[in-house]
Parts: structure tokens; C-alpha cells; sequence
């Protein structure tokens, strides 16, 4: 095994879902980084909708092999969870079967895979951690508790058989703990890997409007009715170039989902209380062009969830030479500078009213703050360092403990 210190790997990354999301892009940045590195990389998974995912996971040079898609997604709607175990187990039996031996395996999401994979004891398992899915899952009644528990055991104990625990943030790290509390008292520690964005794809600012922007899905626990209301505090405040302030609202968005549907309507009713309907702009789900304008046009972003385990969004909108106001909680605490790329704040419209206040009134402080943020994600969350970081802690699984 010494030779695997300069050597190049075999790497399988079993994914269950390669569609469009945060998960997903990490797994494709994950894999384009590691190829890039030299290693031999090959994805496997339950479902890949040649239409509807990543360009790269097309021709981003490396395989990506569908095994399990005619297995249900759940039985009559219910039952999600064990057939998404039932999907990423025949996954992984198929790529032991049928493929050759790996050194790393990288897997996320789905835990339950980690102890069919140790069957062959000369391959490595490294755990990418999102977050607790048990705390992601709903507890509401009695028929779930009960449904819940054998599945919440078997997460627990399954991710502690992995060789190397990663997680998205300290925070998720610190949320570990807290939730495994077996493998807390057995000394399991996750190491942070920070997901990243391609900087690249952020061009310089055309800072031309007065918009306050916020991007996130249409659900109720992305809290976007704080931005609604801390812009209806802005009053008639106009900036410093006279031009009248708007708020744009967009996300990801599907009709088929009621909880999308019912947030839109109740966030539509809130800006018509509020009196700034006339005001405010709703966009669903845009695209990555549409998204990369709106950016490069807003004066800053406005990210409301509290206690979000990592969120992407702060650090595309960094990139994007823009300034963040975001909840002081969560993973945006270690992503933004306190008023050095962004304002970190309470959860109320007060105190993001306040923050916004500062940005409309001092355009030069806006645009510092940008130039700021953008440096802070090429320094610290470009798809470079993320490919470094990754590099090290999977040539790390595979070399002896006394290395």
C-alpha cells in the first residue's frame, strides 16, 4: 500500500439519484476533480435521466452505469426510505459483482450500502455525510416513530462502518455528534470537506439595479417570507442614484409538489400585505444562465433559511462578486465574513432591514464587499481547493495507519 502514496487510484462513487440538486453537483464536482487528478473514476447509480442532469456526467470523462431503475421509488407513496435502501443495495451488489475490484469507494446519502461494500475487505469506504437523514425525516406520528426507529438504528450503525467520514460543514459536524451519539462515544469524528462552485462561470458584476435577490426552493423551512418582510421595511427608501429598490424571489420550483404551490401563494399574499407586491418579482425555476444574470445584476443576496446544515447559494453569490445577508446560524457562519463580504444576522426582519439599509446607501460598500467575497470563495471554496482536499483525504483512506 505504500506505493498509493504517489499512485493513481480506481475510484466507484455510488450516487442514488443522479439528477439535478446540491447533492448531485457535489458528486459530479467530486468526480471531474478526481479525474482531473488522474484517478480512474466510475459512478453507479439507481437513476440518471440522460435529459435531466449535469452535462457533465455526459462527457465529463468518467462512466456513469445505471443499475436498479425499475426497482419502485415507493409503494403507494409510501415507504420512500426503504426503497431507496432496497435501490442503493442492488446498486451496490451489482457493481461488486460485475466490476472489478476499487480501492475507494465514495458514497453518499444512503448509508446501508457501507456494509455490503466492506464485503471485500481490500476496498475502502469513505462516507460523505450531507446530513442526519433522521433528523430530515418526519416524525409526526406515532405509525412513523415507529417506522422510523429500525431505520434511524440502522443509519447510525452502518455510517460507522465507514473507513472515513466526511461532512459539509462544522456545523454538520457538530450536529453528528449531537445525533449519533453511539458513535460519538466510540470516538467517531467526521472531517469537514467544504462543498465548492466553479468560479469561472461568474463574470464581472453589472450591478445596474437597485434588486435585493434571494434564491432558494419554494419550501416553507427556506424562510423566505424574512425577505419579503425586511424589504417592506425599507419604506420609501430610494438609493443613493435615485432609482427605486426591488425584490426578486427565485427558486426551484414544481407544480407537482403542493408544498411549492401553497408557499408561492402564501408568499404572493405576504407581499400584498405588506404592501410592496408592485415591488417584489417572483421567478420559478429559473435556469443556470437565468440564475448567473440575476446575480450578476442584483446589489446583494438575501439568504434566509435558519440553520441551514451548509447552502450553496452564499458562496455562488460571493463568487458572483456580491455580498450576502444571511442568518447568523448554520453554515453560512463559516462561509461569510461578517461585514467583510456579507452581514451575518438575527433571523428578523429588523436586523436584515438594517443590513440592506447599509448596501442601498453606500454603493462603494457593495461593491467592496464583492470584490471581497469573490476572493474569499477562489482563496477557500473554489472547485480547485474542494479536488485538493478530497485528493488528500481519499489517498489518506488507503494508506497504512502508520503513514
Amino acid at each position: 500500500m505504500e506505493k498509493t502514496r504517489n499512485s493513481k487510484l480506481k475510484i466507484a462513487i455510488i450516487h442514488p439519484d443522479l439528477g439535478i440538486g446540491g447533492a448531485e453537483r457535489l458528486i459530479v464536482d467530486a468526480a471531474m476533480e478526481l479525474t482531473s487528478r488522474g484517478h480512474s473514476v466510475h459512478i453507479f447509480t439507481s437513476h440518471h435521466d440522460r435529459s435531466r442532469c449535469f452535462e457533465e456526467t455526459l462527457h465529463g470523462g468518467f462512466p456513469v452505469t445505471v443499475y436498479g431503475d425499475f426497482l419502485p421509488r415507493h409503494i403507494f407513496y409510501r415507504l420512500h426510505a426503504v426503497c431507496a435502501y432496497i435501490r442503493c443495495i442492488f446498486v451496490a451488489l451489482c457493481m461488486l459483482l460485475m466490476w472489478p475490484s476499487y480501492d475507494v469507494i465514495l458514497a453518499d446519502q444512503v448509508s446501508i450500502v457501507i456494509p455490503v461494500l466492506k464485503l471485500k475487505r481490500s476496498m475502502k469506504v469513505v462516507f460523505y455525510c450531507h446530513f442526519p437523514d433522521m433528523l430530515l425525516a418526519k416524525h409526526t406520528t406515532l405509525l412513523r416513530k415507529i417506522y422510523r426507529k429500525p431505520i434511524d438504528f440502522i443509519e447510525e450503525r452502518t455510517t460507522g462502518m465507514a473507513d472515513l467520514i466526511l461532512v459539509n460543514s462544522k456545523f454538520t459536524a457538530s450536529t453528528f455528534a449531537s445525533t449519533f451519539k453511539h458513535l460519538n462515544s466510540k470516538g467517531v469524528r467526521p472531517e469537514v470537506l467544504y462543498p465548492a462552485v466553479k468560479v469561472d462561470q461568474f463574470g464581472e458584476p453589472n450591478a445596474s439595479k437597485m434588486n435585493f435577490l434571494s434564491i432558494n426552493r419554494f419550501e416553507r423551512k427556506k424562510n423566505i417570507g424574512l425577505a419579503i418582510s425586511a424589504f417592506a421595511k425599507l419604506d420609501n427608501i430610494k438609493g443613493n442614484n435615485g432609482n427605486d429598490i426591488t425584490l426578486t424571489i427565485a427558486g426551484g420550483y414544481d407544480k407537482r409538489l403542493r408544498e411549492n404551490v401553497e408557499y408561492l401563494e402564501e408568499l404572493q399574499h405576504l407581499a400584498q400585505r405588506e404592501g410592496v407586491s408592485d415591488q417584489v418579482n417572483f421567478i420559478t425555476s429559473c435556469s443556470t444562465n437565468e440564475r448567473n444574470t440575476l446575480l450578476s445584476e442584483c446589489l446583494c443576496v438575501l439568504y434566509t433559511p435558519k440553520d441551514e446544515h451548509f447552502g450553496i447559494v452564499p458562496l455562488e453569490a460571493m463568487a458572483a462578486h456580491k455580498p450576502v445577508i444571511a442568518c447568523n446560524s448554520g453554515g453560512p457562519v463559516e462561509t461569510i465574513k461578517h461585514e467583510i463580504t456579507g452581514f451575518l444576522c438575527d433571523p428578523t426582519p429588523q436586523e436584515f432591514s438594517s443590513a440592506m439599509v447599509k448596501l442601498v446607501q453606500d454603493l462603494e460598500l457593495a461593491r467592496k464587499m464583492g470584490s471581497q467575497a469573490r476572493q474569499h470563495v477562489v482563496d477557500s471554496f473554489s472547485t480547485d481547493v474542494f479536488g485538493d482536499n478530497l485528493n488528500r483525504y481519499v489517498l489518506g483512506a488507503v494508506r497504512p495507519k502508520r503513514d
